[in-house]
C-alpha cells in the first residue's frame, strides 16, 4: 500500500501545475490575439459604427447595431486567419510575424481553415439577421478583396496596397447600408451619404501614408520574404514617399468634406487640425525618408484617424 503523499510534497507539485496551467492559457490567448488581430478589427468597427452614426445619427433602437458590430467582428477575424494560412511561408520568414500561430506550426493549416469558415459563417449569419442582407454582403466583399485580392498580390505588384486600401474603406459601406442609406437617398435626404462618401474617401486616402511608413520599416523584412511592397522595389523610398504625401494631401479635403453636411464649424476646425498634422509628418517622411521619420508618420497616422472619427462622431451628425 502506498503511504499519503505528504503535504509538503505536494504543494509544489501543484503549484507547479498550476503555473504551467496558467502559461498555456497565457499562450492560447495571445494565439487568439494574434490570429484575430483585434487592433484591426476594432477599427473596422469603428468604421461601420461611425459611417452608420453620420448616415442614421443615434438608432432607437441598438440591438441590431451591436449585432451587426459582432457579426463584422467575426468576419474580420476570419479574413485575419485565412491571410495568415496563405501567407504562412513568407510569415515564417519575417521575425516581425514568425511567432504567429499557423507560420510556427503550432496551429495545423486544416483546423485554421475550419476555423476560418466557421468565423466567417457565424459572422455572416448574425449579420443577416441583425443589419441584413445589403450590409453583409459588403462585408463579405470587405473579406473576398483583402484575402484572394489584397493577400496573393503582395508576392506580385506593389499595387497591392492600393487595392488593400479598397478593402480597408469598404467598412464605411457596411454602416451606411445597415443605416439605410440608399432609401434615405431615394427618399431626398442625401446629407448622410454624402458624409458617409467623405469618410469612406478619408479611409481610403488615410491609408497610404500609415501602410507606406509600415513598409518602410520593415522594407528588409519584405524584401527577405520575398514580398513586393513599394519599399522593395524601389528601396530609396522616393516613391512611397511620394505616395504618402501625395495621400495625406488629398485627404485634406476629403476630411473637411465630413464637415459639409452637419455645417459645424468645430468639425471643420478638427478636420482640418488632423489633416494638416497628418500631411506635416508625411512631408517630414517624404524629406527624411528614415526610421525615425516612418515612425512618426505611423504614430500620427493612427491619432489622427482616432481624432477624426472621434470629432465626426461627436459633431459631424448631419443636421
Amino acid at each position: 500500500m502506498t503511504p499519503p503523499q505528504p503535504v509538503a510534497v505536494a504543494l509544489p507539485a501543484l503549484a507547479a501545475d498550476s503555473v504551467v496551467n496558467r502559461a498555456a492559457s497565457a499562450g492560447l490567448v495571445a494565439d487568439v490575439a494574434q490570429l484575430a488581430r483585434p487592433k484591426i478589427a476594432l477599427m473596422v468597427l469603428a468604421t461601420v459604427a461611425t459611417a452608420f452614426w453620420l448616415t442614421a445619427g443615434r438608432p432607437a433602437d441598438v440591438g441590431p447595431l451591436l449585432g451587426l458590430l459582432v457579426g463584422t467582428a467575426l468576419i474580420a477575424a476570419s479574413s485575419s486567419v485565412a491571410n495568415q494560412i496563405l501567407e504562412r511561408r513568407t510569415d515564417a520568414l519575417m521575425p516581425r510575424t514568425a511567432d504567429r500561430p499557423v507560420a510556427a506550426g503550432r496551429l495545423a493549416v486544416g483546423t485554421a481553415w475550419v476555423g476560418a469558415a466557421a468565423l466567417l459563417a457565424v459572422g455572416a449569419a448574425i449579420s443577416v439577421a441583425a443589419g441584413g442582407w445589403p450590409a453583409t454582403l459588403a462585408a463579405l466583399a470587405t473579406w473576398v478583396l483583402y484575402v484572394a485580392a489584397y493577400t496573393p498580390l503582395k508576392r506580385i505588384s506593389p499595387l497591392n496596397t492600393a487595392v488593400g486600401a479598397v478593402a480597408g474603406a469598404l467598412p464605411v459601406a457596411i454602416g451606411w447600408l445597415a443605416a439605410d442609406g440608399p432609401a434615405r437617398l431615394a427618399a431626398g435626404d442625401p446629407k448622410g451619404t454624402f458624409a458617409a462618401a467623405a469618410l469612406g474617401a478619408v479611409l481610403y486616402l488615410w491609408q497610404f501614408p500609415h501602410f507606406m511608413a509600415i513598409a518602410w520599416l520593415y522594407r528588409r523584412q519584405y524584401a527577405a520574404a520575398g514580398l513586393k511592397m513599394l519599399t522593395v522595389v524601389d528601396p530609396s523610398g522616393l516613391r512611397a514617399g511620394g505616395q504618402s504625401l501625395a495621400a495625406a494631401l488629398a485627404m485634406i479635403p476629403a476630411a473637411l468634406a465630413l464637415a459639409v453636411p452637419s455645417a459645424g464649424i468645430r468639425l471643420f476646425l478638427a478636420a482640418a487640425l488632423a489633416g494638416i498634422v497628418y500631411a506635416l509628418a508625411a512631408v517630414r517622411f517624404a524629406i527624411r525618408r528614415d526610421d525615425a521619420s516612418a515612425r512618426v508618420l505611423l504614430l500620427t497616422s493612427l491619432g489622427s484617424l482616432l481624432g477624426l472619427l472621434t470629432a465626426a462622431v461627436v459633431l459631424g451628425r448631419p443636421a
